[in-house]
C-alpha cells in the first residue's frame, strides 16, 4: 500500500510538469490538413464559330442567237445576179439561274429556265437564174432631113422657096401648098389673103 501512494504521487508530479505546454511544442509546424491549398486553374472555353449565312436569288441572262443565211434561186434575175430579199434579224434568248450565296460570295449556279423570247430572221439570198436575151444590135444612125418647111406655117408644109401660093389659086409659083394652111408667124408668101389665120382653104 505504500508503493502504491508513492507511485500515484509520483505520477501526479510528472504529469503536472508536462501538462504545460512547452516553447517547443508551440512553434512545431502545423499539420498538413492546415497548409492553403494552391487556387485552381481557370481554363476558357474556345470562341464559336459565326454561322455562314446562306441566301439565294434568281438571276436572268440575255443572249443572241444567230440568224442563218439561205439561198434561192430566182428565174426573174440574170445569172450571176445576187438580191438580198430578206435581211437577217437575230434572236434572243433569255436563261434563268437560281444562284446561291454564302457570307454574301457566289458558290452554286443552276439553269432552273431558258426560254426563246424572239425569233431569229433567216437572210435570205436569192441567186439569178435567167439567161439574158443577146442585145440587139444598134441601127445605124440616120441623118436627119434637112428642114424644107416654113416655119411661120402649121398644119401643112409650105415650102422655103421665093414664092408659094396656094395650089388651088391662081398664083404662079414657083411652089405651091396645099391648104388648109395656119400662119403661125408672118404670112410671108401672103397666103391669108382675108386675115382670119387659116390660107389655102379651098
Amino acid at each position: 500500500m505504500i508503493c502504491a501512494a508513492a507511485f500515484t504521487a509520483a505520477l501526479s508530479l510528472s504529469g503536472c510538469a508536462t501538462s504545460e505546454p512547452t516553447a517547443a511544442s508551440s512553434s512545431s509546424p502545423a499539420s498538413p490538413s492546415q497548409t492553403a491549398s494552391p487556387s485552381p486553374t481557370v481554363t476558357q472555353s474556345p470562341t464559336p464559330k459565326p454561322t455562314p449565312v446562306t441566301t439565294t436569288k434568281k438571276v436572268t441572262k440575255k443572249e443572241a442567237i444567230p440568224f442563218e443565211e439561205i439561198t434561192k434561186k430566182d428565174p426573174n434575175l440574170d445569172k450571176g445576179t445576187k438580191k438580198v430579199t430578206t435581211q437577217g434579224v437575230k434572236g434572243v434568248r433569255t436563261k434563268t439561274y437560281r444562284v446561291t450565296y454564302v457570307d454574301g460570295k457566289e458558290t452554286e449556279r443552276e439553269l432552273v429556265k431558258k426560254v426563246v423570247t424572239k425569233e431569229p430572221v433567216d437572210k435570205v439570198v436569192s441567186v439569178g437564174t435567167r439567161t439574158p436575151p443577146p442585145p440587139e444590135p444598134a441601127e445605124p444612125e440616120q441623118a436627119e432631113p434637112e428642114p424644107n418647111c416654113d416655119p411661120n406655117y402649121s398644119g401643112a408644109c409650105v415650102p422655103i422657096a421665093s414664092d408659094v401660093d396656094c395650089a388651088s389659086g391662081s398664083g404662079n409659083g414657083p411652089a405651091y401648098v396645099r391648104g388648109p394652111v395656119y400662119v403661125t408667124g408672118s404670112d410671108i408668101y401672103d397666103l391669108d389673103r382675108d386675115g382670119d389665120g387659116v390660107a389655102c382653104e379651098t
